[in-house]
């Protein structure tokens, strides 16, 4: 049996792969923000306590599969206090999971745009399901699920337990086990479960239901997270399209994926990473393979954007504001497209609005 257990008031996420200089520079920087969608709509989000029961933690296999969800929306609501970008006990966590010096109040006070447990508006939405990298939780997509939300999507983001610290409404926090292990194989099997079970629980009952569009619900996510798309696609028929950005895909399907799927990585990943040559050979329907020219690993997330912000070094030579951007662009364009909502021509070729996007297919 499978349940539902507890919903939350206000986003439960974190920042990921900043490097800071000392608690007493940091102290001084304003509070980052997030840039401010640009979609029709406002945005609200929730928080969602899964259990799978039955099913086995692959890391921990003595307990059940337990997961937190943030679910972003289109709501009519456009005042009050916005939701939070992490507990603060995440953020201590997280900084002593990643050795890093920086004050957790920068990481858990971050400015978001998204109303807590805001009235969703009504009528059928397509379906988005985002997973994050490996080690990372689910703030480091807060940009574009808020993006995507903001357009008229719903936006499911995974927290895959065990491979990230994460607290729950209860207060039980957990840390990363699966790191160090290189069982990343595993872990994309695992995450296809993940969404599996997150697609059932939406779409089974409660009060999302009603509100999804069964015949549109597509997937990506950043990482390792991206790269498990291909693993949930093959598994669950219901994701009609698929996003790696920036991920290798360890988990390999043994047979041709005829859905759509596509690509989009950091600038040299169109000779370094032979996954995706495989990946490209067994994608037989619409597919696309996209290099930015400029970023980084971590250009694609709310790393970049956040770390900028801070006065951190990154390595990126793309400027964190248009890299965010150009994200949120190409990624809303993919969906779009796929879930029958539009995207303008982005993806029939290159844009003079966008010359550091390289298509290679």
């Amino acid at each position: 049996m499978r349940r539902t257990i507890a919903r939350t008031a206000a986003a439960l996420a974190v920042s990921a792969g900043l490097v800071a200089t000392g608690p007493a520079a940091a102290a001084a920087v304003p509070v980052p923000r997030l840039l401010e969608p640009t979609g029709a709509y406002s945005v609200g989000v929730t928080q969602l306590h899964l259990v799978d029961e039955g099913r086995p933690d692959p890391w921990v296999p003595e307990v059940d599969r337990e997961l937190m969800v943030a679910l972003w929306y289109p709501t009519a609501q456009d005042h009050g206090p916005t939701a939070g970008y992490l507990t603060p006990e995440e953020a201590r966590l997280f900084l002593i999971q990643s050795e890093l010096d920086l004050p957790p109040n920068l990481l858990s006070d971050v400015e978001t745009h998204a109303y807590p447990d805001a009235r969703p508006l009504r009528g059928k939405k397509p379906l988005v399901v985002l997973s994050p990298g490996f080690n990372k939780p689910r703030a480091i997509l807060t940009g574009v699920a808020e993006q995507l939300a903001s357009e008229g999507f719903l936006v499911a983001v995974i927290s895959h337990n065990y491979e990230s610290v994460l607290e729950f409404p209860d207060g039980r926090t957990t840390t990363c086990r699966a790191c160090g292990t290189g069982e990343f194989a595993k872990a994309q099997r695992g995450r296809a479960q993940d969404v599996r079970f997150v697609l059932d629980e939406l779409t089974g009952r409660g009060p999302w239901k009603s509100l999804i569009d069964t015949r549109r619900i597509a997937m990506g996510g950043h990482s390792l997270g991206g790269a498990s798309s291909f693993a949930a696609m093959r598994l669950d028929p219901r994701i009609k399209a698929g996003l790696n950005v920036d991920g290798n895909i360890d988990e390999m399907p043994d047979m041709p994926l005829g859905r759509p799927f596509m690509l989009m990585g950091h600038e040299g990943t169109a000779v370094n990473n032979p996954t995706w040559t495989d990946a490209w050979g067994l994608s037989t329907g619409w597919k696309r393979w996209l290099e930015v020219t400029g970023t980084e690993h971590a250009s694609f997330t709310d790393v970049g954007l956040l770390g900028s912000q801070l006065g951190l070094p990154m390595e990126s030579a793309i400027d964190p504001v248009r890299a965010t951007e150009l994200t949120r662009a190409y990624v809303s364009a993919f969906f779009a497209e796929h879930l029958g909502c539009g995207d303008g021509g982005l993806l029939d070729g290159p844009s003079a609005d966008w010359p550091e996007v390289v298509f290679h297919g």
